[in-house]
């Protein structure tokens, strides 16, 4: 902490961890966060997710005036407040918005957006999401890998014959023990 004598020095992120530090203020519902990191054998461990993080050392690490980016940030938001989108999209019958996600060995993987003939469907792709990467609006030659997820607003019959059957499992019926034969039985 700056504000205890502590000191601060500017250090590169590499991709990872701005994306696991972005995600989990996202989790958490915030625009604007502090997220405290340490470095693990694997990739980034989150510590803390702050709502209010402490700007000095950010500020003299970094040379930016975060405080004044934030007040910025905060002035657009006005002109564009946050809505519930899936509410409003869905104010015709049949209509809506869904994720549609592609798991390995679905016949969709490794084939362009276009080529899946979506807007003809009267479906459009709002965003891909790609492991922590979001695509916003993406174009019809982004080849679909296995686990992307569509965030989707069309038709709902639509997106639905999209989602492959899934095998129904067979019931098995067992027999009763005896235990339980006799006292149904009465004795």
């Amino acid at each position: 902490n700056v504000h205890r004598g502590g000191s601060v020095e500017a250090v590169q992120l590499d991709a990872a961890y701005e994306q696991a530090a972005v995600r989990a203020a996202q989790i958490m519902g915030l625009r604007v966060a502090g997220v405290d990191m340490l470095e693990g054998d694997e990739g980034p461990l989150v510590m803390e997710v702050n709502s209010s993080p402490g700007l000095q050392g950010i500020e003299q690490a970094s040379g930016l005036d975060v405080a004044g980016a934030i007040i910025d940030y905060i002035a657009n938001q006005v002109s564009f407040p946050e809505i519930d989108v899936r509410q409003r999209l869905c104010v015709s019958t049949g209509y809506g918005v869904a994720e549609l996600v592609m798991h390995a060995g679905a016949e969709h993987v490794g084939k362009k957006l276009g080529d899946l003939g979506l807007w003809d469907r009267d479906i459009t792709v709002l965003t891909l999401h790609r492991g922590v990467q979001v695509i916003p609006n993406p174009r019809k030659h982004v080849v679909l890998e296995p686990e992307d997820r569509l965030l989707c607003f069309g038709k709902l019959e639509e997106m639905r014959s999209m989602i492959p059957d899934r095998p129904r499992r067979r019931a098995r019926v067992r027999k009763l023990p005896q235990e339980a034969r006799d006292l149904a039985e009465g004795q």
